[in-house]
């Protein structure tokens, strides 16, 4: 049995390998950024991705009309279970009609390729142009290596923290597909800031933003 649980251990060490390899190989780092010190930008260029215009503005019609009736009809929750969101609704979401199952199907190929090593669910967030994302690291009891995020509605700045003397501004555009890997996946927290924010001294005003997010199953995890 300890043969069958070492075998087990390399290659799920292979296949979190090959996951971050795809990425690193798979994903250009060309983003407008604003870092504290050369160490968060090492880590930033690692572990960070983005895609402007991954969809159209059509395509984002698309998608709203699907769920977004059913999000008309709930109120915005004041904070969420964890304490990290203020002023949002959700909804896991697994199913998707045709044209927007081709989409979705397109950001699985995106962010995790040939592997296609997902969870099933899509999260759909809806956060408020009041609301805001605490500073917070995904739990690895939910989710693996990759964290990616699509963007709707609105542009935002995200910050990536590890310290206070190590973090990155990020502006995330509309239509945008971000991707955290690596220490920025494990080591930073992540979050939304309020609804006007400034990075190279130009101010974002965010308005609501639904963000459309997939990740890696949980057992495909990394050590740094």
């Amino acid at each position: 049995s300890s043969g069958i649980n070492a075998e087990y251990g390399v290659n799920k060490l292979k296949r979190s390998q090959k996951l971050c390899h795809n990425f690193y190989n798979n994903h250009a780092r060309n983003f407008n950024y604003a870092s504290s010190s050369q160490l968060a930008e090492t880590h930033l260029k690692e572990g960070f991705s983005l895609k402007e215009n991954f969809i159209t503005y059509q395509e984002e019609k698309q998608l709203l009309s699907e769920f977004n009736h059913k999000f008309m009809r709930r109120k915005y929750l004041k904070g969420h279970w964890d304490g990290a969101i203020i002023q949002y609704r959700e909804m896991e979401k697994l199913e998707w009609n045709e044209p927007n199952n081709e989409i979705i199907k397109r950001l699985e190929n995106h962010v995790f390729g040939s592997s296609g090593r997902c969870l099933d669910a899509t999260h759909v967030l809806d956060l408020h142009e009041d609301g805001y994302i605490k500073p917070h690291i995904d739990s690895v009891k939910f989710c693996g290596a990759l964290v990616s995020g699509m963007s709707l509605l609105s542009d935002a700045v995200m910050r990536l923290k590890l310290d206070d003397d190590n973090y990155s501004d990020v502006f995330i555009p509309r239509l945008s597909v971000y991707i955290m890997s690596r220490h920025i996946r494990y080591k930073y927290t992540h979050e939304i800031l309020p609804n006007t924010s400034t990075i190279h001294g130009k101010e974002v005003h965010r308005t609501r933003r639904i963000t459309l997010m997939k990740r890696s199953i949980e057992s495909d995890h990394v050590d740094l």
